[in-house]
């Protein structure tokens, strides 16, 4: 059996990613205090490496906010360590880490962006993830390591935190009573929801793939939807007869790109990988979850062609 060594398997998508390829593989998932990526000597890095032997190697760890001192440390710094670790003792290890869609910037309305976009990120999150990336290629391109990124778009899906907008939103409706309000930032911007069962189907294929003919590959759904929408979906399958008001500060993060949209087609044919998930079952799957954690009654989550059609 494949033997797989799994950073970040207690965060948001690492967990699925987990459960993923428990399916096919030995995981290895050593905690946070066994090998924390950022704080790790080589050394150290490279003797876990040695002791576990591993046919591939996955990285769903890294950090979404904070000073950009600590993002450059925890996304860009962590992956050149892993990245010189993965050479030196498994250097026959398929090495997959998880990218974002900040690492592109803003992208025209309308457009859909494709690997071959240079990027141009406009938050230090962003820097970090396309630094890592290109960390990751050159290494690949050198034949020092047998590297795939995935560029993953905004996963939502079941435990999904509550320092991410929709996971905060549902928190929220789990304690609002009716006629409450439930108070947002601007939601006009458009984005790119991919379900996380989704992403940790992609990651366990670019685990197996052979020969992979490229190695940064777009995960996402391939449609943008109206954040409005997505919070206002969410809210109908809560059953939460609630107002949404959007008079909170906008997000840094993300103000300056109003559009993102993935082209998945090279996800498609290099790894034989399309998103399963739309965006209702998505929505209905972290509802069903947060909903009884929280005590409270979920809504059934039973949608025709017209509800799923809520997606544009």
């Amino acid at each position: 059996m494949m033997r797989v060594l799994l950073f970040g398997a207690s965060g948001f998508i690492g967990a699925h990613v987990r459960r993923e390829l428990a399916t096919t593989a030995e995981v290895v998932c050593p905690s946070r205090a066994e090998c924390d990526l950022v704080t790790a000597t080589p050394e150290a890095l490279r003797a876990l490496l040695g002791r576990a032997g591993p046919d591939a190697v996955v990285s769903c760890a890294g950090a979404v906010s904070g000073a950009a001192e600590d993002l450059v440390r925890a996304n860009t710094t962590a992956t050149a360590k892993l990245v010189d670790a993965v050479a030196d003792a498994a250097p026959g290890a398929r090495l997959v880490r998880l990218g974002s869609a900040a690492e592109y910037g803003p992208v025209p309305f309308g457009t859909a962006a494709t690997e071959d976009l240079p990027p141009a990120p406009v938050s230090a999150y962003g820097v970090s993830q396309a630094a890592a990336t290109r960390l990751m290629e050159l290494a690949a391109d050198a034949g020092r390591v047998d590297a795939v990124v995935l560029r993953v778009f905004n996963p939502v899906g079941p435990g999904m935190p509550g320092t991410t907008l929709l996971g905060r939103v549902a928190a929220l409706l789990a304690r609002l009573a009716p006629g409450d309000d439930l108070r947002t930032g601007p939601l006009g911007a458009y984005r790119d929801f991919v379900d996380v069962r989704d992403v940790a189907a992609a990651v366990r294929r670019a685990v197996t793939v052979t020969a992979p003919g490229a190695r940064v590959l777009n995960v996402g759904s391939g449609r943008a939807v109206p954040v409005r929408d997505a919070v206002h979906l969410l809210v109908s399958v809560a059953g939460r007869p609630v107002r949404v008001l959007e008079d909170r500060p906008p997000s840094p993060r993300s103000a300056e790109v109003g559009w993102m949209r993935a082209d998945v087609g090279r996800a498609a044919s290099v790894l034989g990988w399309v998103p399963e998930h739309d965006l209702y079952d998505s929505v209905g799957a972290l509802w069903s979850q947060a909903a009884p954690a929280r005590g409270t009654d979920p809504v059934p989550v039973t949608a025709g062609p017209a509800q799923r059609r809520s997606e544009p």
